[in-house]
């Protein structure tokens, strides 16, 4: 925790939205180390079956419950949420220390929208830790994000823009395209730290690859229902 970390800024007041489907084993120290100063957490859970809902309760969380899927979850989410800016923070992903005022400080600059932070993959892998670089050099100089850098955005932007898409896969990669369209984005260049969970349970190489691929091929128009069929989250 980092008590010395402001509850608002020049943002205003930061809601913190998670996605949870089945993740009863790490909701919890995911929850406890989260920073003070958050306006308020909001777990909206796609119908899990292992408690881990009751346990973001007793954590202090907010819980709505809804169809599952991550765009769907993170709009119930949102919806709910109170704050002046929102936080978009995977349950397997730890933000680092000082990350609120690090938001504070990005959208001090009335130009810019949302941004993301620095990915940090928790492996000692050294391919992964190319992929954690690559990604980051990718939001710095491409300005495209993904879920798993802890997207945040001006709550009124995001409502401009719809939110989120309901489909089964990039949901992020469509947010952050429209986000794009009508302000800056910004790298905070502390980066979170993410589980290696899902590039370790198949080939890391046949993952990357993959991943790329599925993101050009959503660029290049392929419905989100096809290229769902060839990932495994």
């Amino acid at each position: 925790m980092a008590p010395s970390e402001p509850a608002s800024g020049p943002g205003g007041r930061v809601s913190l939205v998670m996605p949870v489907l089945n993740e009863a084993r790490g909701i919890g120290a995911t929850l406890a180390a989260l920073p003070a100063g958050l306006h308020e957490v909001i777990v909206a859970d796609g119908g899990s079956a292992d408690g881990g809902a009751l346990l973001a309760l007793a954590a202090g969380a907010r819980v709505v419950t809804c169809a599952p899927g991550r765009g769907v979850q993170l709009n119930a989410g949102a919806a709910l949420a109170g704050g002046d800016v929102l936080l978009f923070l995977h349950a397997d992903t730890r933000l680092p220390a000082g990350a609120l005022a690090a938001i504070q400080a990005a959208l001090a600059d009335p130009a810019v929208v949302g941004g993301g932070f620095a990915l940090g993959i928790d492996s000692a892998d050294p391919f992964l830790r190319l992929v954690a670089r690559a990604a980051t050099w990718r939001s710095r100089h491409l300005g495209m994000f993904y879920g798993d850098q802890a997207l945040f955005v001006r709550r009124a932007v995001f409502e401009r823009v719809g939110g989120f898409r309901p489909i089964p896969i990039m949901e992020d990669v469509a947010l952050v395209r429209s986000l794009r369209r009508v302000g800056r984005l910004t790298l905070i260049a502390a980066p979170v730290r993410t589980s290696a969970r899902r590039w370790e349970r198949e080939n890391p190489l046949f993952a990357t690859l993959r991943n790329v691929a599925l993101v050009t091929l959503f660029t290049l128009g392929v419905p989100p229902a096809i290229l769902a069929r060839w990932y495994r989250p």
